[in-house]
């Protein structure tokens, strides 16, 4: 038997990996930095200078047009609109989730049930019946016209994503956290809510995303400009800066940041959330 111990075959680079790799890359970064520079670039110089080379005379002259047409009002609803649907969502869907796993009662089964069916029903489906009930209930033209269908709609999967991360627990921790007298409240907050956390993460980046970025429901359920959500605006920014690209490219660089922002606080978690259960 040799003293040495063997030696681990060496695989060969996967260049053709590699280079798709960076081809995708470069589809991704083009985009990207074209409205970044072309944002920075003054209105008379867009169509003197290449699309692509950084702007001679760099200014921020088109974000200074955006925020004066109503800029902060806009994002101001949509911050709203997100921070509250998500919020409610994460409350009701811990706690359905809680339930869901720890319950030994077949009305918890049926539950979970009602909240799969939801994942099958299709938003754009339900536009009309939505209407009509926002129209019933008088809130047509209100944030708060945003923020229910919102929370409904992102209810099922959220659920779906806890209930199958919280099963991962241990029985036992629950069983422990039972036996030193703790109720079942005490429980979810101080056990479940700390252990689920990345799955709460990757719930909650994925939904702000989800409400951030909706388009139908603004469409359809709000009017006036004082309920205008930043999608929105931003159609009313091509049609009033239809000739002023910087200034559309501007304005999609402000709304982007918030939810870059989210992402980047956020990425170790929601990574650990996306990865959680690949390994059994």
């Amino acid at each position: 038997m040799s003293a040495h111990a063997p030696r681990t075959a060496r695989t060969a680079p996967n260049v053709l990996g590699g280079l798709a790799g960076w081809a995708w890359l470069a589809i991704i970064i083009v985009p990207i930095y074209y409205i970044l520079v072309t944002s920075l670039r003054p209105q008379a110089d867009y169509y003197a200078e290449n699309p692509l080379s950084w702007p001679a005379r760099p200014t921020l002259a088109a974000y200074g047009e955006v925020l004066a047409n109503d800029f902060l009002r806009y994002f101001g609803n949509s911050v709203f609109v997100t921070v509250v649907s998500v919020a409610a969502v994460l409350v009701v869907a811990l706690m359905a989730s809680y339930v869901v796993v720890r319950s030994a009662r077949r009305s918890a089964t049926r539950l979970f049930q009602v909240f799969l069916l939801g994942i099958a029903i299709p938003l754009q489906a339900t536009i009309i019946p939505v209407y009509y009930l926002i129209i019933q209930l008088g809130l047509y033209d209100t944030l708060w016209a945003l923020i229910l269908p919102s929370i409904a709609f992102a209810i099922p999967l959220s659920v779906l994503i806890l209930t199958n991360f919280m099963r991962d627990v241990p029985g036992e921790l629950f069983e422990s956290m039972t036996v030193d007298g703790a109720g079942e409240w005490r429980t979810l907050w101080s056990l479940a809510l700390p252990l689920t956390r990345p799955a709460i993460v990757t719930v909650g980046v994925y939904n702000a995303l989800q409400v951030w970025n909706g388009f139908l429901f603004p469409l359809v359920l709000t009017q006036s400009a004082e309920t205008r959500v930043l999608p929105l605006s931003l159609w009313a920014f091509q049609g009033e800066f239809s000739v002023n690209v910087p200034a559309v490219l501007a304005a999609v660089v402000l709304s982007v940041l918030p939810v870059l922002t989210a992402y980047v606080v956020g990425r170790r978690q929601l990574v650990s959330g996306l990865t959680a259960g690949l390994g059994k």
